[in-house]
C-alpha cells in the first residue's frame, strides 16, 4: 500500500510540473528517461549491493535540475499548479513515517523528528483558500519568504537524509539507517519528487521577480 502511495505522489509531481509549466515536454522527457534509469538500477539492487554509487545520482539529479530550469520558460508558467506540488509534501510526510515505522528511516526524517516539510504542505493548501475566501492575493513579501523558507526545508531534510544514508559520507543515524533511499520505489524521492519540489519554489520566485518587473516597467 505504500510503496503504491508513492508512486501516485511521483506520478500527481509529474503531472502537475509538467502542466505547470505548459506542458514543457522536454524537460517532462528528461525526468521519465531519469526515473527510467534510477529505478531499473534500483531494482537490480545496484544501489543496496553498492551504496556509494547512489552519490553519482545525487550528482546527477543536481545537474538535471539545473538543466531543466534552464529549459523552462518563466513567461510560461501556471503558478496554481506549481503552488499545488507542495501540497504532496504532506503526504510523501506520512509516507516517511511509514518508512520509518518499517525500520527504513531514522526518526529525524519524519515529521516527529526534524524534517519540517509538513509544514510547507499544509502552508500550501491554506495559502489559496485564503486568497479564495478573503478575495485578496497573497501578499508579495509574504509570498516570496514563503518560497524561500521551503526551500531551506528541502535543502535541510536533503542533506539530513544524504548524511543519514549508507554512504562514505554518513554521519547520522548509525543505529536506524535511510536505507529506504537505495530501493524502489523510494529511490524517486531524491531523484524526481524533490527537484521538481525545488524547482517549483524557483520557478514560483522566478514568476514573482517577473510580474514585480512587468508592474515596474508600466
Amino acid at each position: 500500500m505504500v510503496p503504491l502511495l508513492f508512486l501516485l505522489i511521483v506520478i500527481a509531481a509529474l503531472a502537475l510540473f509538467y502542466f505547470g509549466t505548459c506542458k514543457n515536454r522536454k524537460v517532462l522527457l528528461y525526468f521519465l528517461v531519469w526515473q527510467v534509469i534510477i529505478s531499473s538500477l534500483a531494482l537490480l539492487r545496484v544501489f543496496e549491493q553498492k551504496p556509494g554509487i547512489f552519490i553519482a545520482v545525487i550528482i546527477g539529479t543536481i545537474l538535471l535540475t539545473i538543466v531543466s530550469l534552464k529549459n523552462i520558460k518563466t513567461a510560461a508558467l501556471n503558478s496554481r499548479l506549481l503552488l499545488s506540488i507542495h501540497i504532496l509534501r504532506i503526504p510523501v510526510e506520512l509516507v516517511l513515517y511509514q518508512l520509518y515505522l518499517q525500520h527504513k528511516i531514522p526518526l529525524s526524517m519524519t515529521y516527529k523528528g526534524v524534517n519540517f516539510d509538513i509544514v510547507m504542505g499544509i502552508s500550501a493548501l491554506l495559502l489559496p483558500a485564503y486568497s479564495l475566501l478573503s478575495g485578496k492575493q497573497i501578499n508579495r513579501g509574504f509570498f516570496i519568504a514563503w518560497n524561500i523558507l521551503g526551500i531551506g526545508f528541502l535543502i535541510f531534510i536533503v542533506i539530513l537524509a544524504i548524511l543519514s544514508s549508507p554512504l562514505p559520507i554518513q554521519q547520522f543515524a548509525f543505529d536506524q539507517t535511510n536505507i529506504a533511499v537505495l530501493t524502489f520505489p523510494y529511490c524517486l524521492l531524491p531523484a524526481v519528487v524533490v527537484p521538481l519540489v525545488l524547482m517549483a519554489h524557483i520557478l514560483l520566485l522566478r514568476e514573482e521577480k517577473r510580474r514585480s518587473f512587468s508592474k515596474d516597467n508600466l
